[in-house]
């Protein structure tokens, strides 16, 4: 496979090619590099670059260079799949990775095993974006100062990466990293294939952790497991820590992964319980008789449709129980009713999955009886998580307000977690000041900020635990 770099400094990659499984197999020849340099596409004291269009400072390389660097590098080598390097690319992935490899012949890809996207590119590329088959021709594109020129990108480029959601100088260190992620994946480059199979990021878990001799450094000490010889036991634990390692430290990537049911059900082992409770007591409303609607702490009444709607989201998104809590004798009377029928033969034999819902639904008279109810099943206090349509007016003294990506930091803690949500005008500052946390509140696009609380759990539950399901 043919791998040429157009930058403006290929003096960069000496140590890079070198050193290490690289240089191996540059030398095994799987791989050659060959290097083409802008400044060698202008005449003797031309500039690579000109200032930008319009106001503001910065250079940007010529649309002129850019084409006769490519011209070049496909006349040398072939027709080429042309990656360029920006902020604004899509992000590298391992998913991502694999997707070339299959655009690419790299000895390993059938002639109609082309991704979708390599079809076409989705409108990003320009003229010399379809392949027919897998080519054997990789290009990168290294910009420096500003970037290219727009127009490069459009007419040339089948694919736009970048590395991650910061800026570095230029394309060199991003096409290194791209290069190193990439040949991984090529069969004869590293020597244990099973290695990069297992991978971090090549399944729905991070890799488990590896340890080494001596068995006890700096009074840590290698898991005992690994030196019982049961290959299938170590197997099972490697499994679980690596399962336990991604949800405590990067649930976003298990959910974003596909998962499957083992997997899924292997997750669970290590997600805390969780828990609602919708208060219809100690929340705020709107003062009897007040003609200033001044706001006062009190009661709402429940309604059927909040039951229902929360308690199938509750049973989606593998919520333990749902607690209703209300303070007034006729409201939990008209609750009673409810659930009797609903837990019923005949409220069973009636709509059976309403029945499994609503059969996690616990009423309580207050906020207290709910967590004394969960400290008694889980053995521990749970992690209390507040949501407000508002912004906190707690000032310091209050939770910590956390957003939807802040559940490896709650499920590191190992605790069950409770989400309390409020009726009326929300929860009361009695209720927010026993929260450990806060939740952002839900914004669209517009300043509309009125959702039913129903819509707000369901949002909310699907945004802390609901897969991020992809086209495969």
């Amino acid at each position: 496979m043919k791998i040429t770099i157009i930058t403006v400094f290929p003096e960069f990659y000496d140590s890079f090619l070198k050193t290490s499984i690289i240089a191996r197999a540059i030398e095994n020849k799987i791989v050659s590099v060959n290097f083409i340099k802008f400044s060698d596409m202008c005449n003797i004291k031309e500039r690579i670059d000109v200032p930008t269009c319009g106001p503001g400072a910065g250079m940007v390389i010529k649309p002129e260079v850019v084409q006769l660097a490519i011209e070049k590098a496909e006349k040398d080598f072939g027709q080429g799949y042309k990656i360029f390097f920006s902020p604004k690319g899509e992000k590298l992935t391992q998913d991502l990775l694999k997707d070339l490899t299959r655009c690419l012949d790299t000895n390993f890809v059938t002639q109609n095993s082309l991704p979708a996207f390599a079809q076409g590119f989705g409108g990003q590329a320009g003229t010399n974006a379809s392949f027919a088959k897998p080519v054997p021709h990789l290009i990168l594109l290294c910009a420096r100062y500003e970037g290219f020129d727009a127009r490069t990108e459009q007419v040339y480029a089948n694919k736009i990466i970048s590395i991650g959601d910061y800026v570095v100088m230029g394309g060199d260190l991003p096409a290194q990293v791209f290069i190193e992620s990439f040949l991984r994946l090529i069969p004869g480059i590293v020597g244990n294939q099973e290695s990069v199979q297992k991978d971090s990021y090549s399944g729905s878990f991070l890799d488990y952790p590896a340890y080494s001799l001596p068995k006890v450094w700096n009074n840590l000490t290698v898991p005992e497991i690994l030196f019982s010889g049961d290959h299938a036991k170590i197997e099972k634990w490697r499994q679980e820590q690596a399962a336990q390692d991604t949800i405590y430290k990067n649930f976003d990537w298990f959910i974003s992964s596909n998962p499957d049911k083992k997997d899924i059900d292997l997750a669970k082992k290590f997600i805390p319980n969780h828990y609602v409770v919708l208060m219809h007591s100690q929340v705020n409303v709107t003062c009897n008789n007040d003609i200033n609607n001044n706001i006062c702490v009190g009661h709402t009444s429940i309604t059927s449709l909040d039951i229902h709607d929360i308690a199938r989201s509750s049973a989606t998104y593998g919520i333990k129980n749902y607690f209703l809590v209300s303070a007034l004798i006729d409201q939990q009377k008209i609750l009673k009713t409810f659930l009797d029928f609903w837990m019923s033969q005949e409220g069973q034999d009636y709509n059976l999955s309403r029945f499994e819902a609503v059969s996690r639904i616990i009423a309580k008279l207050n906020f207290d009886e709910v967590i004394a109810k969960i400290r008694e099943q889980e053995g521990v206090e749970p992690i209390i998580i507040t949501t407000s349509a508002k912004e906190s007016n707690l000032g310091n003294t209050g939770p910590k307000v956390i957003d939807y990506n802040s559940q490896s930091e709650i499920f590191s803690q190992k605790r069950p977690v409770l989400f309390v949500f409020g009726t009326g005008q929300g929860l009361s500052d009695e209720i927010l000041n026993k929260s450990n946390y806060l939740l952002l509140p839900i914004k669209g696009l517009t300043d509309y900020n009125h959702l039913s609380v129903r819509s707000a759990a369901a949002i909310i539950l699907d945004r802390w635990l609901g897969l991020k399901n992809k086209v495969e």
